[in-house]
């Protein structure tokens, strides 16, 4: 009974005191049809070694990034991680380690918490970065929000080639407090008119470089005719390598810059957890959510490093809260750091230019194929393709010999007219076997 404390009387009492004379009542919002009507086909108990073997049978099914070769990116990207990062972060004073409640005894997590900030903002060309956000689309959310709060307009403008799931979240957000969503739609060589989308009720225009399709965009006319109707520029990344070699998004003119971190420092794992990068100008700061770690003297006149905002209802007043986000996911915060601290300015540079230069190469290879046709201008490490037959199918097929093609557009943007159309990433990761190996494939199930 250690894991079932509470009697039927107990239970009962509880459901007095809120109000309600049963439990199901607690679910009322939730729609009829989405709740269960019986009991999961579970196993009622089940020994150790046997939950043990069932679930390594399941997690059998999947299959691994590293088991051959990997074409999959659309917001998640393989690329190397040194086995530095793990073993770092699994030492226990990092990895059992809480929130730095008390500076005196938690120096070492405020220290990389601020280290990660430095970087951010320097990759982002932006003044100051929080001690990050859950992940980018919830980033991006909470940067809509802020933009609200700063312009005190309620209407947010959306790319089309932005990430859906990062527009979903948007929208979700935006549902809750009764504010406006404008979706341009999915544009495959972003051609949208963005600028005739902005008007004097708009708070904020979300953009983003490389888009979901690969596409690098110039962001500063978007900036100028933000800035002239009085609206701010959020610029999203999902692969943030990019930075390593195209113009910062601070220097394109972003208010806001928000993206995905997980290429540095974290591995793909299934879908998560990763870390949430998120940077803004100096005269924001205060509407900024989440984290900020700063640097001061103690005592002593010693080096050291505080909280300096806390800007979350949990820390101050629920009314004036920027944010309730709870988490700043720490210890994915600490494998980004450590990889880019072993990377250094020279080291991503390198990086990213082995990225691109493989990317193009594999467009190079796929443009010769008859019946496929790539799509972009101008890409970093991803791209998009259109083929003769359903992407879908293709790479389902491609799946069973081992390939993992990427990722079909239609998957991400259904009933748009894009069942043609692959999404591939190219990182640093791929080798010319790999490359080969998958326009041998596309060519064969053409």
């Amino acid at each position: 009974m250690r894991y079932l404390p509470l009697s039927a009387d107990d239970r009962s009492d509880m459901l007095a005191r809120v109000g309600v004379d049963h439990i199901d009542k607690l679910f009322a919002d939730i729609p009829r049809d989405k709740l269960l009507d019986k009991v999961l086909p579970l196993p009622l108990s089940k020994g150790e070694l046997e939950v043990e073997r069932m679930l390594s049978k399941m997690a059998a099914r999947n299959k691994a990034a590293s088991s051959g070769p990997f074409f999959v990116g659309a917001g998640a990207y393989k690329h190397h991680v040194p086995a530095t990062v793990d073993h770092l972060i699994q030492r226990s004073e990092f990895l059992t380690s809480y929130t730095p409640y008390q500076p005196e005894i938690a120096q070492g997590t405020l220290q990389y918490l601020f280290e990660f900030q430095t970087q951010v903002a320097a990759l982002t060309g932006m003044d100051v970065a929080n001690a990050s956000m859950y992940d980018g689309s919830t980033g991006t959310g909470e940067a809509v929000l802020m933009a609200h709060r700063i312009t005190k307009r309620n209407k947010a403008v959306l790319s089309g080639g932005l990430h859906p799931h990062y527009g979903d979240v948007v929208r979700t957000l935006s549902e809750m407090s009764n504010a406006e969503v404008v979706t341009l739609k999915p544009d495959l060589r972003a051609k949208e008119d963005l600028i005739a989308a902005i008007d004097d009720q708009t708070s904020c225009v979300v953009v983003q470089s490389p888009d979901v399709f690969g596409t690098l965009r110039d962001l500063k006319p978007i900036a100028d005719a933000c800035h002239a109707k009085g609206a701010l520029l959020i610029a999203v990344f999902t692969e943030v390598v990019s930075l390593g070699l195209v113009t910062s998004p601070g220097e394109q003119g972003a208010d806001i810059v928000v993206g995905e971190g997980q290429s540095i420092g974290n591995a793909l794992n299934f879908g998560g957890p990763y870390v949430g990068l998120f940077a803004t100008k100096t005269q924001y700061v205060r509407n900024m959510p989440g984290r900020l770690c700063g640097e001061t003297v103690d005592a002593e006149g010693k080096r050291g490093f505080v909280l300096t905002l806390s800007t979350r209802e949990q820390h101050i007043r629920r009314e004036k809260a920027t944010s309730n986000i709870c988490t700043n996911s720490g210890l994915c915060t600490l494998a980004f750091t450590i990889h880019m601290t072993l990377l250094g300015e020279k080291g991503l540079r390198s990086l990213a230019e082995v990225n691109h230069a493989n990317a193009v190469m594999l467009a190079d290879k796929l443009a010769k194929l008859p019946h496929v046709e790539v799509v972009n201008e101008q890409f970093f490490n991803e791209i998009s393709i259109r083929l003769k037959g359903d992407a879908t199918k293709i790479v389902d097929r491609l799946a069973h010999h081992g390939i993992m093609a990427g990722v079909p557009a239609a998957r991400l943007f259904p009933d748009q007219g894009l069942d043609d159309v692959l999404i591939i990433a190219n990182t640093e990761v791929n080798t010319d076997e790999d490359r080969d190996a998958l326009v041998a494939a596309l060519k064969e199930a053409m």
